[in-house]
This record gives structure tokens, sequence and C-alpha cells, in this order.
């Protein structure tokens, strides 16, 4: 006996076939429409033509549990719904942080919010994560024998000068924007343009530079603001603000962050020997800034040209969920409403004092083991008993491509001497 070919037919047609039936018969309908389907569907589909009405008529059938609070998911399509049109970001953390805080309102106290439940939501409401592309950095050429090269030179420096492991750094600069818009949202499925709304200043940057050792420890964040005067806002404790013309890292402000940063870390006023691993940005390898390391008794490991990606610990691992804690908080900002105005009406920049609240918010929740572990993934303070070099084959978190490389600040291969920042006398 040949088995037959189940068939799944779309709400629409069910209605069609079900229009025919109401005005000829079921068995006439059999007869014009199929068979299949047969009769005996044709009054199982004429029974539920209320609710095939009602329903999604892109499904073929009412398949899934119904939700457990429908009033739920009326409330949190309708704010979804109301975001969107307002241009304003949706994440999945937004929605199930709202989606508590409504279910306390309704009196529904057996809701946790889950992931799980945010996910089946989506799925019942047409809705999806829509998400932008990007392009991976580019490899150079022999990239594993520079890889080998640079491990051998930390290793060896490591052994030459005893360097404690929280006296092993790493600092880099970060360009953000006064406007952190997220690359992907939550919306209707299908939706042709995906408007993201913001204050107009996702092109006005600012830069953030980040520095930690590889014992965990975090150091307070320098923010150098585009502008010629240092601003008269309140600038909150643990955070070092510096300004230039143009938003930039350059030799002054390099003197600045030694003086204010990596001088007065632990261990720093006793200018306890330090190694600080830096990729190979002009500013970090000049003249004068090899002079404010060596006063304070700092070596140097420059990263070879196009690798900070493998080797710099706070692209490995660090700068990623420090930028996701950063959206998060302009999405918060965002959503929160009351914005100040200008004149002609336009929505206002978040002004210097929150941006600096969210830099030392998103900077003290990124955890101290991840850096630590950055660390050891880039065979920077791995143990010299060698019992520690698999971790450097693990898998961790994503690479996160230098921004800085793509606004031109790292400069290209400085040829022989590519790792050491100055030569010892």
């Amino acid at each position: 006996m040949i088995k037959q070919r189940r068939l799944a037919y779309k709400i629409p047609f069910k209605l069609e076939v079900v229009k025919y039936a109401k005005e000829h018969g079921n068995r006439a309908a059999e007869r014009h429409f199929g068979p299949p389907p047969t009769e005996r569907m044709i009054r199982d589909w004429r029974k539920q033509e209320d609710q095939l009405q009602k329903a999604d008529k892109n499904k073929h059938t009412f398949r899934g549990h119904a939700a457990k609070w429908p009033q739920l998911d009326v409330a949190m399509k309708e704010w979804i719904t109301h975001h969107r049109n307002n241009g304003i970001t949706v994440s999945t953390k937004m929605i199930i942080y709202e989606a508590k805080h409504i279910a306390l309102e309704k009196g529904i106290h057996d809701f946790t919010g889950s992931p799980s439940w945010c996910y089946r939501f989506m799925k019942r409401c047409g809705l999806s994560m829509r998400m932008k592309t990007r392009i991976a950095q580019k490899m150079p050429e022999e990239y594993e024998s520079k890889i080998l090269s640079f491990h051998k030179f930390v290793i060896d420096a490591r052994k030459r000068n005893g360097f404690e492991i929280g006296q092993i750094g790493n600092m880099d600069e970060v360009p953000l924007t006064f406007d952190v818009p997220s690359n992907r949202t939550v919306d209707l499925k299908g939706a042709k343009t995906i408007a993201v709304k913001t204050s107009g200043h996702e092109k006005t940057h600012y830069t953030v530079v980040l520095s930690c050792c590889a014992d965990g420890t975090k150091l307070p964040p320098m923010l150098i603001f585009k502008r010629k005067t240092f601003p008269k806002e309140v600038i909150p404790r643990g955070i070092v603000v510096h300004v230039h013309e143009k938003g930039w890292m350059d030799e002054n402000g390099m003197r600045v962050w030694v003086e204010k940063v990596w001088s007065k870390r632990p261990g720093g006023l006793l200018k306890k020997p330090a190694l600080l691993v830096l990729d190979q940005f002009r500013a970090h390898i000049s003249e004068s800034t090899k002079k404010c390391f060596k006063e304070a008794k700092t070596h140097l490991a420059v990263i070879p040209g196009g690798l900070t990606s493998q080797l710099q610990p706070l692209d490995v691992s660090i700068n990623k969920p420090f930028k996701v804690f950063m959206r998060e908080e302009w999405n918060k900002w965002m959503a929160a409403g009351n914005h100040d105005l200008t004149p002609t009406g336009r929505m206002k920049r978040p002004t210097i004092t929150q941006v600096c609240e969210w830099v030392k918010t998103s900077w003290h929740s990124v955890k101290g083991e991840i850096v630590a572990q950055s660390f050891k993934k880039c065979g920077i303070s791995n143990g010299l008993d060698s019992k520690e070099d698999d971790i450097l084959y693990e898998d961790g978190e994503e690479s996160d491509a230098s921004d800085c490389e793509e606004l031109n600040f790292i400069n290209s291969d400085s040829g022989t001497d590519e790792f050491l920042g100055f030569t010892e006398d």
C-alpha cells in the first residue's frame, strides 16, 4: 500500500474552501477543490471558521502552545510597536525587563521572564532579530610566525625581568560616539525598512582609553573629547578626562595617561618593573612616549601590525562586552524619554557627565575574570612552566577587530624591531 503524503493548506485556502462549501455544500467543495481536501476535512474547517478568521494568514494550522498570559503578550506587542515606530532599538533584554515590569502591574506573580519565554513570545507575535553584516579583519601574510615571535619576545622579557602578573598590562583606544545605536533590533518579520531613532550625534565621536592588568585589575578609563577647552560639567570619580581638537590620542594624551592612570596603578607609585602591551599607533611608540615609560620603569611589547585581534587582550575578549554594556546604557537613556531639546526642537545629545557615567558603569560591569583570562588567551601571562599553554587554543569570545584600525589609528609594520618599544641601555 502506497502511503499518501500529507498535504498542508494555508489558512487563506481553508477560508476559501469554507466559503464555497457554505454556498454549494461540503461534497461540492470536495469535488471542486479536491480530493483532497476531503469532505471530512472541510467539515472540520467549517467548525474552525471563527478561529481561522482570527489566526495569522501565513500559518497552516494552530500549532504551538497558546499564550499563558495573553494580556501580557498584547501589552508587550504594543510596547515594542510603539518603540519601533519611534525608531528606538529594542533588544531581547529590554523585552524581558519590560515584561517583568508589566507583569507586576497586572498582578501576574508567577511570571519569571526567562529567555525561552522571550523566544516563544517573539515567535507568536511574528518578531525576529534584524541584524547587519560585518567584514572580518584580514590577517597579514606569515601571521603565524609573527605570533610565535611575539610570544617568544614576551616570554624572554618576563624571564629576564621577573615581572609580577599584576605589572603586566594592556592599553587600547576605543573610538565611540555619543549615540550608540545597535545594528539589530526586534521588529516584525518581513519589514523592509528598519529605522533606529537617535539624537543625531551618531557621528560625533570621542575616544575611551581602556587599560587593565593580567591579574584582572581594571584601571580607570580616560575619555578624550573633541574640544579645545576642558568641560565645566561634573566629572564622576574614577574617570580621567582629556581634550583634543580631534578627539584622538596624541603624544600629550599619552603623557597624561601615563601620569594619571598607568603610574597610579597598584605598584606604580613604587615604580615596580612592568610590561605594557601596545599596538603600533604612532603616539604609543614616539620618542617622548618612550621616555615617559622609561621613567616609569615600564618595558613595551609592541604588537605587529594587523594582529591586534589575536594578541591584544582588550581586542580579544574585553572591548566587545564593554561596547555591549555601553549600548545598553544608551538604550536605557533613549527609552526613558524626557530628553532636553534645542530651541529648534531637536533632541540634545547626551551630556559629558552622562557619557562618563555610562563608561564608568560599563567598565565596572566587565568581569575581572574575563580580563585575566584574555591575557592568557593571548599568550601574555601564561605560566612560564608551559602548563597553561593549552589556553591559547581554547575557543573563547569572538575576536573584536580593533576599531582603531578602521580609523587608521594604527601604523603598518615598523620593520625589524616590531615588538620592542625602546632599546634597553
